[in-house]
């Protein structure tokens, strides 16, 4: 009806056919309107001649039914729409002209992407490509080819991949372009050109790259090498990993370009060399060999060009500047004549401006070049800091933060150990150039200009968080311009805020002796952005107050500065943001933690202002929004030395604190008990039983092995309750305690809440309470094992139960030394009786082995005997015990036991592995010097069993081995070193997996010796025995998982030894018959896989000393290898995908072949089960691993990914397995990783 309406003759007036067209635009963007052919044509007839109104707003209109429309109707309708579309672009109108472009584009954002196989898009993508570079070819319109080469870069970037069959000619069209006499076309063209080499093959990029190689050495005009030069630079920027094999060619051509007189040409020059830099990085903090070997010749040229300023003279600055404060004005005057003839032409700005840039891209990619940077460019950028344009200071200022942020320590786990030694120079560097800088700055910090004193502020901020302490000397430079920045009424909210945040940063990390003499003058600005209306302002200054109110009276040590005369300044000010109910959530909190800093350093010199505040603190704690911040507040005020009186608002405030424990907010809760726990140990005297007996029905229900970190802190709090108020301690008998029983019998019990409940115990055993003595909370706590005549009872407990219960009873057992012996004998007769099940003699076992730790127990006589009876026992658990028992009873007494041991491991051949595995305990658990009249013994007699053919004892050994060397390392380890050229295998492996104990996450004294020699240990990586080679590569593995600064710097030897291990050796695989059957057998498998593992950890710890490329192909060879080999390689390529997405990309035709060939496999039919399951599982793994790639930016314009991508999607197998991947990843937090170690 709409389109009869809208043809009709008599329907002249252009309001109706507005209204009209707006209602059929509507239609069609409801999802259930079906065209049939018949109203196809109309509508589509219709819409063609709409666009040709002479309203323009029906115009409009009728463009907008064009991207709806196309999803309805058929391909020829598509078709005719495209084509009367061209035709009217190459129209003479103008209006008809750009209302046919938009519509192009319209029609082009909405069809369906190449991905989804439509036939459609490819057809009609195709049209439209012939149409426009005829159009862009004929030259005969300049606005025609700019919207025709608008168009085709939209096509391009959208469905690139789709126009693989016109590359060639789009190619042969734009490059004609690149020399047009306007320079609109020549730009538009080269963004079509970036578009083009994201999707092209590898031919017609070589084509292009050749070409623009060729106009770049015939340097034909100034004019069309610049274009060039921007093409080149354009490329780049979009497919930055393709041109890295080309630059070898580019970067001379560039360089020699650099050196001609035209400052234009040299901004593009430089602007191509930061494309190179920045677009080819391969992984997050290294930019790759392609340019390594032309970042000298380019750092050289940028700071030959930030100081190119021909025009000006910067010689006589210091006098200029004094003479300008006097002569301001006159000055300006001057300013304004000089620029007439001089700085509308001068355009070196744009040179010094993009060699800046380039230095922030070549700074931010190389850290590894820190120490160079610090000797060339810091001191050249320092020197340009006086540079008169501001935009280009704002990018010296940049470049010069990018190097602080590199030059910032790294705070993480896998370099904790790297800290010190080689980061520490870029750092000594930096701290004799800090005179320097603040010379250079601090005059800035007065300027007019906002922009640059914002630049100041952002550096210094960096400056003061990479070297903390830094500027101490300084402060007296920097006050003033801090002042006049929160003073100055010309200062924008920006710039007060930035000036504030530094000022934060450095309070915190400066001591508060160099801050007092500035006080006065600090002081004041900020309290009057207290007051500022803006509530960002208000914010960052009560931040800063915080601050500053523990800088004026440090309480963590003495201090002579008198605080007493700026309360005054302080506490109105903030009381005022404090009382204000109606401001912003951000601004309240900050304002209640501003008042608690105040009240917990100063509440001394409050007076009678104290109590109103703290009942204003009452009031928050009742608000929801603000009563976490409340609690925390009071936290603090009840922890300060000054004793502050709290007894007021204790009577009301405790019962709310209480009600918090029932709310379902975790941070609540936390911070409720710990704020509860200072209350009770600070002002035990002033609350009633009552108070406490609300807080105590509120406990049983925190404790449970669902959240460790809550029960942990609830249990800490009782401890304190137990040590406060004994007397409350029997209300808690019944409820409390069987949850705190519950959960030391859970399996996930450990660590901090475990250490929390063996305190609470020996609190509570000490507070004497009838119900609760030693013999009773014994009782309970071994009830369930004890009670395992009914077999099932101890069934249910898991073993880390065991060892919980046994350091429940030692630390009770510590606290009530005289239930000592009873209690040894009771668990001698227990391991004695042959009644006692197994669990039992266990749990005694473990209780002897936790008390001897500690006390000694060498009265009891028959130990010895019951424990080397128990090694024959037939249950392996309790053998497992009485081994553990034996090495911690010998911890407690050295001199009776270590010497027995020693003999019994010599004398025993049977029982050597359980001996040894005491003798490990003793040597992990006992103190140095204790340990080291033994030394000598115990290495002689572990290097009599390093040559044991059993495996298991050699690890034993080898743990042994390690951890002894520990005790004395400058000593042992030149011992292990030299057991390496001995002759045998076994012994050799054995100090090779000695030398893995030695190495933790943590630092510890052996690391500089270790550094000095892994590099030999290292050697067994080409021992000619396979198991040596095994062990060698799992000793690298832990070092490069806990401590990469020990192999960082022999990478690059022990590199090819690693890749080598890789591949699969044929003499290794052997065919076994089993009967009928033949089964291969790879005996280099397990030395693969080890080899695997340890690229895979290089990944997390030594991204930036891989060659990519190199690793990459080890990663190809694996994605065909066996089953466990694949499955890690996929785990690998998924998180190569995040880490160095350009390398990928560029590799990606090569690592989808494998994983095409897995998920395509079909299992044989007749399989076992297993065959199945593996099967599956490695088509999971590798659909993971395309998942990753897909999240690769602009993976989808790569011919390979595409036509695979719509291979899953028409094979329903593969699609639902796909689907699956992805939700399963979307439900995950982190992408996947595993943990090596």
């Amino acid at each position: 009806h709409l389109c009869l309406y809208i043809s009709q003759s008599t329907f002249a007036i252009s309001s109706f056919r507005f209204m009209a067209t707006n209602d059929l635009m509507m239609e069609l963007q409801k999802d259930s309107i079906k065209l049939d052919e018949d109203s196809e044509k109309k509508v589509v007839k219709m819409l063609l001649k709409l666009l040709e109104d002479k309203n323009g707003e029906v115009q409009n209109l009728a463009v907008k039914c064009l991207g709806p429309l196309v999803g309805k109707v058929k391909e020829y309708q598509v078709e005719t729409i495209v084509d009367t579309l061209c035709t009217n672009m190459l129209s003479d109108k103008e209006q008809l002209r750009d209302i046919s472009s938009i519509g192009l584009k319209t029609v082009i954002s909405e069809l369906p992407p190449a991905s989804t196989g439509s036939a459609m898009t490819a057809n009609v993508c195709k049209k439209i490509t012939a149409q426009l570079t005829g159009a862009i070819g004929k030259q005969e319109d300049v606005s025609v080819q700019l919207e025709a080469l608008d168009i085709l870069s939209d096509m391009l970037s959208r469905l690139g991949g789709t126009l693989y069959s016109f590359h060639s000619s789009i190619l042969n069209c734009l490059l004609p372009q690149l020399t047009s006499p306007r320079l609109a076309v020549r730009k538009r063209a080269i963004i079509a050109l970036g578009h083009l080499v994201l999707t092209c093959s590898g031919n017609i990029f070589s084509e292009l790259t050749e070409h623009l190689l060729a106009e770049l050495k015939r340097n034909e005009s100034t004019s069309t090498t610049r274009t060039y030069i921007q093409c080149v630079a354009g490329i780049s920027r979009q497919a930055g990993h393709r041109i890295g094999e080309h630059l070898e060619k580019i970067i001379p051509l560039i360089v020699r370009y650099c050196n001609v007189e035209d400052d234009e040409l040299r901004e593009y020059c430089f602007q191509a060399f930061e494309s190179f830099v920045r677009r080819i990085f391969i992984c997050r903090d290294r930019c790759p060999k392609e340019i390594d070997p032309h970042i000298p010749n380019v750092m050289e040229l940028c700071l030959k060009y930030i100081t190119f300023d021909p025009n000006y003279n910067y010689d006589n600055e210091e006098e200029e500047e004094e003479e300008m404060m006097e002569t301001e004005n006159r000055e300006d005057e001057e300013q304004e004549s000089d620029d007439e003839y001089s700085d509308d032409d001068d355009i070196s700005w744009k040179v010094r401006r993009s060699a800046a840039k380039c230095l922030e891209a070549i700074v931010s990619s190389r850290h590894d070049l820190l120490q160079d940077f610090y000797k060339t460019l810091s001191p050249v950028l320092i020197s340009r800091f006086k540079e008169r344009e501001e935009n280009v200071r704002a990018d010296i200022f940049s470049a010069y933060i990018s190097l602080l942020k590199q030059t910032l320590p790294i705070q993480s786990w896998l370099h904790a150990s790297d800290a010190s030694g080689k980061d520490d120079v870029p750092l000594a560097m930096l701290q004799k150039q800090v005179p320097n800088i603040v010379k250079a700055l601090h005059k800035q910090l007065k300027e007019k200009s906002i922009k640059s004193r914002q630049g100041c502020f952002s550096l210094l901020t960096e400056l003061a968080n990479v070297l903390p302490g830094c500027l101490a000397d300084h402060i007296p430079a920097l006050v003033p311009g801090i002042v006049f920045s929160l003073a100055d009424k010309s200062s924008s909210s920006n710039m007060r805020i930035d000036t504030l945040s530094f000022l934060h940063v450095l309070l915190c990390n400066h001591q508060p002796e160099v801050f007092h003499p500035h006080i006065k003058s600090l002081l004041p600005p900020v309290v009057t952005c207290i007051g500022d209306p803006f509530y960002k302002i208000t914010s960052e200054a009560l931040l800063v107050t915080q601050q500053l109110v523990k800088v004026i009276r440090p309480l963590d040590k003495s201090c002579t500065f008198d605080a007493k005369p700026y309360v005054k300044d302080l506490f109105p000010g903030t009381l005022k943001r404090l009382k204000a109910a109606d401001i912003d959530q951000e601004v309240k909190e900050r304002a209640i933690s501003c008042m608690g800093q105040i009240i917990c350093n100063l509440g001394d010199h409050l007076s009678t202002d104290l109590q109103p505040t703290l009942k204003i603190f009452l009031e928050r704690l009742k608000n929801e929004i603000t009563r976490l911040t409340t609690v925390k507040v009071l936290t603090l005020i009840a922890s300060s030395p000054l004793k502050i009186n709290l007894r007021p608002i204790l009577g009301e405030g405790f019962p709310i604190l209480a009600s918090f424990l029932r709310k379902n907010q975790r941070a609540l809760k936390l911070s409720t008990l710990t704020a509860l726990d200072i209350l009770v140990k600070n002002y035990s005297d002033s609350l009633q039983p009552a108070m406490i007996e609300s807080v105590l029905t509120e406990l049983p229900t925190l404790i449970t092995e669902n959240d460790m970190h809550v029960s942990q802190v609830a249990i800490m709090f009782l401890t304190t309750l137990a040590k406060v108020y004994p007397s409350c301690i029997s209300k808690i008998s019944g409820s409390v305690l069987a949850e705190i029983f519950q959960l030391v019998h859970s399996p996930l019990l450990q660590g901090g809440a475990l250490n929390a409940i063996i305190d609470f115990f020996q609190a509570l055993v000490l507070t004497k309470t009838a119900t609760m003595g030693y013999s009773e909370l014994m009782k309970q706590l071994t009830a369930p094992i004890y009670s395992s005549g009914s077999a099932e009872a101890s069934v249910m407990l898991h073993k880390q139960a065991y060892y919980s219960v046994a350091k429940c009873v030692a630390a009770l057992s510590s606290a009530c030394p005289k239930e000592v012996p009873a209690i040894v004998n009771q668990f001698i007769q227990d391991v004695k009786n042959p009644k006692s099940s197994s669990a039992v003699k266990v749990l005694a076992f473990l209780s002897l082995a936790e008390m001897g730790r500690t006390m000694n127990l060498s009265a009891q006589r028959e130990l010895k005997t019951v424990i080397l009876e128990a090694f024959s026992s037939p249950s392996e658990e309790v053998k497992s015990a009485a081994s553990y028992a034996l090495g911690n009873i010998s911890v407690g007494n050295l001199k009776e036991y270590l010497p027995f041991m020693l003999k019994e491991i010599g004398s025993q051949p049977k029982r050597q592995y359980l001996l040894l595995h005491s003798l490990k305990e003793v040597i992990s658990s006992s103190p140095a010097n204790g340990l080291k009249p033994y030394v000598e013994d115990i290495w002689a007699l572990l290097f009599k069993h390093c040559e044991c053919t059993e495996e298991g004892t050699r690890n034993v050994v080898a743990e042994c081995l390690g951890k002894l060397t520990l005790v004395n390392p400058s000593e042992l380890l030149p011992r292990l070193k030299k057991q390496l050229s001995s002759g045998s295998p076994h012994a050799r492996s054995t100090v090779v997996t000695a030398i893995k104990f030695t190495i933790a996450d943590q630092p510890q004294p052996i690391d500089a010796l270790l550094k000095g020699c892994i590099g030999d240990f290292l050697k067994t990586l080409q021992d000619p025995d396979l198991n040596v080679r095994r062990v060698a590569l799992a000793m690298f593995n832990s070092a490069a998982h806990n401590k990469p600064s020990l192999i960082r710097d022999l990478l690059n030897a022990v590199l090819p030894s690693l890749y080598n291990e890789t591949n699969v050796r044929r003499e290794l695989i052997r065919e076994v018959e089993m009967g009928p059957f033949k089964h291969t057998v790879d005996d280099g498998l397990d030395v693969r896989k080890a080899a695997f593992e340890c690229m895979y950890t290089l990944l997390e710890s030594c991204l930036d000393r891989l060659d990519i490329y190199e690793y990459l192909n080890h990663v190809e060879d694996g994605l065909k290898d066996h089953y466990d080999i694949r499955m890690l390689t996929f785990i690998m390529l998924a998180r190569l995908s995040t880490l160095c997405p350009s390398a990928v990309l560029q590799r990606l035709e090569q690592l989808i072949e494998p994983l095409r060939a897995t998920c395509s496999t079909k299992v044989k039919a007749g399989s076992v089960k297993q065959e199945f399951e593996k099967q599956d599982e490695l088509k999971r793994s590798a659909m993971r691993a395309v998942a990753a790639l897909l999240t690769i930016p602009e993976v989808e314009k790569s011919p390979a990914m595409a036509e695979f991508s719509s291979q899953i999607r028409s094979n329903p197998e593969m699609a639902s397995l796909f689907e699956s991947i992805q939700k399963d990843s979307a439900s995950l937090p982190t992408p996947e990783s595993m943990d090596m170690s």
